[in-house]
Order: C-alpha cells, then structure tokens, then sequence
C-alpha cells in the first residue's frame, strides 16, 4: 500500500497538469524534446534525492539500535526459527508473464461486456493486487529503461517485453474506462493512465533521439545521373563549331535515408507502442520534423541552394546555369533515390501500420516536390533568352522522366489506378512542366526575331560563311538534339492555344511531318536564314564573289543537316533536294561571272582575215588573257573557301574548262608568234603553270605573280 502511494504521488503532478485535457487527440502536442519530460524528470530527480536522505538517517538509526540489540540478538534469532517452523510457507511470487497473462484476461472480461454493461447490475470485481504489480512492473522497467545510457547495449527482448506492457496499459487504461464511476475501478485508471503519459513522453524523445542521433548506413549502389552535354551559346555572332564540355561535377552525397538494421527495430517497437496508445499524431509529427531535416542537411551537403523567385530573376546567367545543373542533379536523385528509401523507412517503422506510413510518406514527398518544383517555376519565370533553352529543356525532361516514378510511389495498392494523393502531386509537376514547355517554345520563336534583326551592313570578308550561319546552325544542330522533346513542347503548345487541332490530329491518326509544328517551325528558321544571307550576299559588288558567299553559306548548311540525322528528318529530302540545286545553280553563277570572258579569249573569231592569221589580233588576245588571269588571280586567292570539298570543286571545274582550251589555243596559234624572247612576252605561262596557278584560288592568302617570279 505504501508503494501504491509512492508511485501516486510520483505522477500526482503529471496528473494534476495533465488532467485539464480531457482528450490527448483533442489538441495535439508541442512537440518540444525541453518540455516535454521536464516535469516528470525534475519530479523524479527530487524524489530520488529525499529517498536517498531518508536511506543515510535511517542506516545512522539502525546503527546505534544494532549496538543496544545484541545482547537479545540470539533470542531474537531463535524466536524467529520458531515461528518460521510454525508458519505455513507462502507461495512463490508471481512471474511478470503469469501477472501480464491474468491482466490480458481482465482485458478481455472488461471488453466483452462493454456493449452489455447496462445488464450487469453490479460493477464486477477487479483483481487489484495483479493490476497493482503489473504497473509496479511497468514502472519500474520505465525507470531502468530511461536511466540506462547506453540503449544499443539494452537486449532486445527486454525492450520487446516493455513495448508490450506499455500497450498492455494503455488498453487497461481504456478498459478501466468502463467502470470510472468506481471508485477502484478510477482509482486503477488514474494511475494507469499517468504512466501511460509517462511513457509515451518518454518513448517520444528516445524515438526523437534515435531518429537524429543514430548516422544513417551508406549505401554504396547509388548510381550518377546522366547529364548530356551541351554548349553555352554566346552572343549571335559568337558561336564557334564544338561543344564545350562542362565543369566537372562534385562527386554525390547520399541522401540519409537508411539506419542500421538495429535501430530500425528500436523504431518500430517504439512507434508501435506509441501508435498503438493513440499516440499516433505525435510519433507522427517527430518522425516527419526529423526526417525533414535530414533531408535538408542532405541537400546543402549537395551544394542545393534554397533560392525565392526574386533571386532566381536577379541571378546572372553564369550563375544560374550552374544552379539548375545542381537541381537536376538533386531532383533526379530525390525522386530516384531519397523516396525509395524513405517510402522502405517508413514501411519498415510503422509496420503494421499502412495508412500511417502512406501519409507520412505522402506528406514528405509532397513537401520535397512542391519545395524543388519552386525553383523550376522560378526559373521558367525568367527573361527570355537563347542560350537558356538547352537549361530549360534539361529540366523540362527532368520532370518529365520522374513523374511515372512518383506515381507509381505514391499509387496504393488498394487504389491502383485512381489515387488522389498520386494525381494530386503528378498534376502539380505537369503545370510547372508545362510552364517551362512554354517557356522552351518562346525562347525557340525568338530566334526568328534574332535573323530578321541581323541586318548588318557590313560584308564578311573574302566570302566567307558568316558569324549568323555557324550561330543558327549551331543553334539547331543542338536544340534537334532534343527532336522528341521539341516536338512535344511544341504540340502541347498548338493544342494549348488550339484545342480542337489535338482531335484534328487524332483524326488522321497522328501528326505526320507535314503537320509537325517543330518541323514547321524549324522550316520558317531555315527559310529566314536562306532570306537573311540572299540579302547579305548583295552587299559584295562582284556578282562572282557573290556566288562564292552563298555557296560557302550553302555547303555549310548542308554539312550541319548532313552531320544531324535529327534536323534531316525534320526538313526532309524535298528541302535538301531544293537547297542542292540551289548550289550548283551558285556555281554555275560563278563560272559564268569570272570564266566566261577568259574563254571568250581563246575563240577563233576574229583572228583570221582571207585565210591567214591576224597577228597584231593574236598577240592582242593573249595579252587580254594574261592580264584577265592575273588579275583574277590575285582577287580569287584571297578569297575563302573553308570547305576543303567545296575548294576542290571549284579548283577541279575551273582548270577542267580554262586548261584545256588554253592548252589547245596555244597548240593552234602559238606558231604564228616570232620565235624567242618576244614570244615569252605573249605567252606568259604554261599549260601546268596555268594549273599550278588555278589551285591556289580561294585558300585566303593573297599572292602576287610578278612578286613570285622575280623571286
């Protein structure tokens, strides 16, 4: 009775202050590790120290008793042996599992008669003394428990045996209930529902403890995202031919989701005691807070940034780009490795408890998503400009690849083709998709503005392919690299604005490419940049080196959508064809603009007057030619053809058309001519010499004939 009253006045104060809350579900708890086991730990920290005063008086007492008793010592011993012989022997103590077993039996008494209580006229007897010792147990075991400083070194079975005797309480609590208007029966419940408060106050902050204090076990499978390589486009008049690599990547932390075998067992004896106490809002709130923040701690160790909207609009493109790399790293590996883990922890912890782990998972992965989803709006939020679209693209795919992982995480089993929560969450990553969709088709349009607005006045010298082609081209042969994607932002785009287009489509089973709005679009860009270089090409006053300009232009574009088996298949055989007859229409241009006065030399009109030779005529013609030859000579080798195929070309056709007929011109006439030094003055180069000459046309590199014979 004495300890009955012990353990009373232990939790009186607990009571007292927890008895204002009729109901623990009614208001959930602070969950605040200062606070909530302060009252109980400084009650049971002063009754330890007035027990221990009390144990040093007591010892000071029986010492000076022990002295003046020795002398009846023996027959007190001897008193003693005879009233042991004559009293009957007492039965062995119960064992806590015989006592836990006559308790589970009052249990189920109680809640049998539960919905017939009103038929039992008097409130049935209560095995005091069992109950008494079995909270005597719990107690006990609960001081044992929270004293002990290392828990790891703590045998499971004990801490199994304890979780056990707290459900035990907790049902004898609400079995009590029954008969509260008992005075036992309340008395019984009152105590019983203190420890119980006890406990689970206790139990949270040791789940809170392992939760943060226990270092989670690395897994060594974790896999690098891929990450495809892509240029930084520069200024329009900037770009060069091949991709820049990027910066190397730090190497990935792992996202702290899985504990030792060990302590996952803790937890879950500890939440299942507590859910089962009705507890369950708060191990809920511990496990989400702790967790949380492991996730945080997990995403600055990833170099992830939390950034507002402001930010992110204020933010330099060097700066930014290097940001959303970073979150396509974090987001790939949230999705493809924290959730996994933290939906096994969460099933691993609440076993037994499905809906619990579902919703705390759910809210988890909902909470990381919508946090990293920010960012991603903010940045499809942004000034529109060209060199972002292969960013936004990234990121655009990132969202696109995760969602069918994020809902088949979230998709429950009972509900495996409507979840709402799956739905919910999919839908929130589908908007921000589709605003960087939009955002990829804007930034794709707006390099029609960039070609119309180039209307330089200047012309590239020499011929040469001009700074806008290598920069369209470029631009395209990167931006086909992501064909399937392009065609989708750009079909989402079409049905956005015009609904009834996605049913046209459906109609004629699919979009071909005549009604593929990217292939259309890239169409128009080729279109103005075909328009934008006919007009720059009349800036040169040579018709020929116009032709050279267009045809160095031309070859280029030819080799970009020879070299893109994606930008090919967009424009088709048709404008391929089209653009190959437009280049050999620029050669034949060309031989006519500068060749076709040479050949008009080596005609036979002219030269022979009654049937002999006209050699003030003759002489005439040959000097035409060599001042012709020199002087396209000495224009044509500074000019440029970079295309080392095209190069050829030119030189093969102009030496097969010019060579020949100054080789047979010469073998006709030339015997007309006075022998020695005055021939050579007519007759200033060879046939070989002559195709010597022709190959050093269009190499960049202007050269004299005078300078290098005299050399």
């Amino acid at each position: 009775m004495e300890r009955s009253q012990t353990v009373t006045q232990k939790f009186s104060s607990f009571s007292s202050s927890s008895s204002s809350s009729s109901s623990r579900d009614d208001k959930p708890r602070e969950i605040d590790r200062s606070r909530s086991l302060g009252p109980v730990k400084l009650e049971k920290s002063y009754g330890k120290k007035e027990r221990d005063t009390e144990t040093v008086t007591i010892e000071e007492e029986d010492e000076e008793e022990r002295q003046e008793e020795e002398e009846v010592e023996v027959v007190v011993v001897v008193n003693k042996e005879e009233e042991a012989s004559s009293a009957p022997e007492e039965p062995p103590e119960a064992s806590f599992g015989s006592i836990s077993e006559e308790v589970d039996g009052f249990l189920s008494f109680l809640l049998s008669i539960d919905d017939g209580r009103d038929q039992w006229p008097e409130t049935p007897a209560m095995p005091e003394s069992t109950i008494k010792k079995f909270l005597d147990f719990v107690e006990e075991e609960l001081v044992k428990y929270e004293s002990g400083k290392d828990g790891a070194s703590r045998p499971a079975n004990d801490e199994l045996v304890l979780f056990n005797a707290i459900d035990r309480v907790a049902k004898l609590t609400s079995a009590l209930s029954i008969f509260s208007s008992d005075t036992k029966y309340n008395k019984a419940m009152t105590r019983a529902s203190s420890i119980l408060r006890y406990a689970m106050c206790f139990l949270e902050d040791e789940f809170h403890s392992l939760l943060e204090d226990s270092k989670p076990k690395k897994d060594p499978g974790i896999a690098r995202p891929k990450t495809k390589r892509r240029p930084s486009i520069g200024h329009l008049h900037e770009a060069i031919d091949r991709c820049v690599p990027p910066p190397s990547e730090p190497d990935l932390v792992e996202f702290p989701s899985t504990y030792p075998p060990e302590i996952i067992e803790r937890l879950r004896g500890i939440a299942g005691a507590v859910v089962s106490a009705g507890y369950a809002t708060e191990c809920c709130q511990v496990f989400t807070i702790a967790r949380r923040n492991a996730f945080d701690v997990a995403l600055s160790n990833l170099g992830y940034e939390k950034l507002g909207v402001d930010d992110v609009q204020k933010m330099p493109w060097d700066s930014l780009e290097a940001k959303i790399a970073t979150w396509i790293k974090v987001f790939r590996q949230t999705v493809e490795v924290a959730f996994p883990r933290e939906h096994d922890l969460c099933e691993a912890v609440f076993a037994g408890h499905s809906a619990i782990a579902y919703s705390i998972f759910h809210n988890f992965a909902r909470g990381v998503t919508i946090l990293l989803l920010g960012f991603a709006e903010a940045v499809a939020m942004t000034k529109r400009s060209a060199e972002k679209l292969f960013k936004v693209l990234d990121m655009y795919e990132t969202l696109r690849d995760m969602v069918p992982r994020i809902d088949a995480l979230l998709r429950t089993e009972s509900e495996p083709d409507d979840s709402s929560a799956a739905h919910d969450l999919t839908t929130e990553v589908a908007l921000v998709r589709s605003r960087l969709g939009e955002a990829a088709v804007a930034i794709f349009c707006d390099l029609e503005t960039s070609i119309k607005t180039d209307m330089g006045k200047n012309a590239v010298p020499g011929g040469a392919v001009h700074p806008l082609t290598r920069y369209v081209m470029n631009y395209l042969k990167y931006a086909c690299e992501y064909k399937n994607t392009m065609e989708q932002v750009f079909r989402d785009h079409k049905n956005s604005e015009n609904p009834s287009s996605q049913l046209e489509d459906a109609a004629k089973g699919g979009s071909d490419d005549n009604h593929n709005p990217f292939a259309i679009q890239l169409m128009e860009v080729m279109e103005l940049l075909h328009t934008n270089l006919e007009s720059k090409s009349k800036l040169y006053r040579d018709p020929a080196l116009c032709s050279i300009f267009l045809m160095n232009n031309g070859r280029y574009v030819m080799q970009k959508i020879k070299g893109s088996t994606e930008i090919h298949q967009l424009l088709g055989d048709t404008w391929s064809r089209k653009r190959s007859s437009e280049m050999r229409q620029y050669h034949k241009n060309y031989q006519r603009e500068t060749w076709s006065r040479v050949l008009a030399c080596f005609k036979d009109d002219g030269l022979q007057a009654r049937g002999h030779v006209a050699k003030p005529v003759l002489k005439e013609r040959l000097k035409s030619f060599n001042a012709m030859f020199e002087e396209i000579h000495k224009a044509q080798s500074s000019w440029v053809v970079s295309d080392e195929q095209l190069q050829s070309e030119l030189r093969v056709s102009v030496s097969a058309v010019i060579v020949p007929a100054y080789r047979s011109f010469l073998g006709r006439f030339s015997q007309y001519l006075d022998p020695g030094k005055k021939s050579g003055k007519y007759i200033k180069f060879g046939p070989e010499e002559l195709e010597n000459y022709i190959d050093e046309l269009f190499s960049g590199n202007p050269s004299s004939m005078v300078s290098r014979k005299r050399t």
